[in-house]
């Protein structure tokens, strides 16, 4: 990676941690700015990551140093539960997989999708997605409300109890770079971002679309600006 990555990466990990209120300590930061100068090997940070899951009070910094490093391991991206499950798991490796996903329990929760239809709800969307081609060559103002809404979908269906909204966040930036625009995470104030998302539970998606309207960019700026305009995309 070179620096303008890790320091990208880093800062994705941070601010993906803080939308789910969780921290890093000292240890994880420290990691994290010793790999940004470059003292630190991605296998080094990932060594880290594992002493750190082994301490139940440092799991965050385990999250925080996995996220750094997911995005050098590729997986499948087929806009499926497969894909959803293999970013999970590159951030909780140790969980059971019987564990991961979400299963019926007898106070489950009414605002989410069932969870023992997790593979059907799923399948739907992949279907849906692939449909839209995932979202490639849209105009900018077409993709923010399409992605509002997988979104949306996506949070509704709620497929893993624990590291559910970094997963998700993880396979929409994914998606939006693939179709030709970058999210950035760290204009999403987190109280807005939790209500928007349950505003959109409840059927209402405006707050959630302002939301990512703030945080979409151009992946190719250059292209889009001196070719196209802000509000057309890749296509153009």
């Amino acid at each position: 990676m070179t620096p303008a990555e890790r320091q990208s990466a880093v800062a994705f990990a941070l601010r993906n941690l803080l939308l789910d209120d969780r921290r890093p300590g000292p240890s994880g930061i420290q990691a994290a700015n010793d790999f940004m100068a470059g003292r630190r090997q991605a296998e080094a940070l990932a060594d880290q990551g594992r002493h750190f899951e082994a301490k139940v009070e440092t799991l965050t910094d385990a999250l925080f140093l996995r996220t750094i490093l997911v995005c050098q391991r590729p997986w499948a991206t087929e806009g499926d539960l497969a894909e959803l499950q293999a970013i999970h798991r590159r951030l909780l490796p140790a969980l059971p997989e019987e564990r991961a996903l979400r299963r019926p329990q007898p106070n489950d929760n009414t605002n989410l999708y069932p969870a023992a239809m997790l593979e059907q709800g799923a399948a739907a969307i992949g279907q849906e997605l692939a449909a839209e081609r995932n979202l490639a060559s849209l105009d900018r103002p077409v993709f923010v409300e399409h992605l509002a809404h997988y979104y949306d979908e996506l949070s509704y269906l709620h497929p893993f109890a624990d590291c559910d909204g970094m997963t998700l966040r993880i396979f929409l930036s994914r998606l939006s770079h693939d179709a030709g625009w970058d999210l950035d995470w760290g204009r999403a104030d987190p109280t807005a971002h939790r209500r928007a998302l349950q505003r959109a539970l409840r059927g209402d998606t405006d707050d959630l679309q302002a939301l990512i309207a703030g945080m979409v960019r151009p992946v190719n700026p250059t292209r889009i600006f001196l070719i196209a305009g802000w509000d057309q995309g890749p296509a153009h």
